[in-house]
């Protein structure tokens, strides 16, 4: 009897290799590639090509959208913010192709993979080879990893027409108009804007990983951005409320 089970252990063995082998592949090219697709300068080549300046130079030094705006543009800083949204959209789905289709993981390990190159990508913008490791905050690029992990897709009938309704991203985008009408300053819109994804994990989605996750994730530009937020504040002279409801566009450089 131990005999004639034999060959059925050693597939069994070989296969579970097999499939620990390809899991482990499959985490090593998705970071890998969400790195490379987080390194590329978009902020730096915008304002290369369309002021010939280095945006770290200039502005408030961040390597982002926001002194994009405030320094080259109101489009170019459309162009970064979009680029950079889409940088972390890129990076999770690429990952979920390479977790589902270029090494068949089981469904179960398909949005670790995922949540491992929303790191990633995050790392790269923010610490990108090609740059010396002096990038950006992370802000626009973490909002594309956490909208497409929780989009919260809706599908709903319009004259007969299912039309799909990413939730997620209705959300967010009405908390950063809403706090951008009360406020006018767009980097505490967005970055208060972040406590929109881990509400969806938890009572959307009911899973506490991505609620730990959504949270580790919006804390990483919050982080970036202590010691903008401290040089804001010692413009303001320490005045909290002045510091946040800026009118004037020189105080926000």
């Amino acid at each position: 009897m131990h005999c004639a089970f034999t060959p059925v252990v050693v597939y069994s063995i070989l296969l579970w290799e097999i499939i620990m082998i390809n899991i482990v592949l499959a985490f090593v090219v998705s970071v890998v590639i969400s790195y490379f697709i987080g390194c590329i300068p978009t902020a730096y080549l915008v304002g290369r090509a369309f002021k010939g300046v280095d945006i770290r130079q200039i502005g408030s030094h961040n390597m982002g959208a926001m002194n994009v705006f405030y320094t080259v543009g109101f489009w170019p800083g459309m162009m970064v913010l979009a680029t950079d949204i889409a940088k972390g959209i890129l990076a999770i789905y690429f990952s979920y192709l390479i977790a589902t289709l270029l090494f068949q993981v089981p469904a179960n390990f398909v949005i670790p993979v995922e949540m491992a190159a929303g790191v990633a990508v995050i790392a790269g913008h923010n610490f990108p080879v090609v740059l010396g490791f002096k990038g950006g905050k992370g802000g626009a690029t973490a909002i594309g990893v956490l909208a497409f992990l929780l989009a919260w897709v809706m599908w709903i009938d319009i004259g007969g027409v299912k039309i799909p309704i990413p939730w997620g991203w209705v959300i967010y985008l009405g908390s950063f108009l809403l706090l951008m009408l009360i406020t006018r300053w767009p980097t505490f819109s967005y970055g208060i804007s972040f406590i929109a994804f881990p509400l969806l994990a938890w009572f959307a989605y009911h899973d506490p990983g991505l609620t730990i996750y959504s949270v580790c994730i919006a804390l990483v530009p919050i982080l970036m951005y202590i010691p903008r937020l401290k040089q804001i504040l010692g413009k303001s002279g320490g005045d909290v409320k002045r510091a946040i409801f800026r009118k004037n566009l020189k105080d926000r450089m």
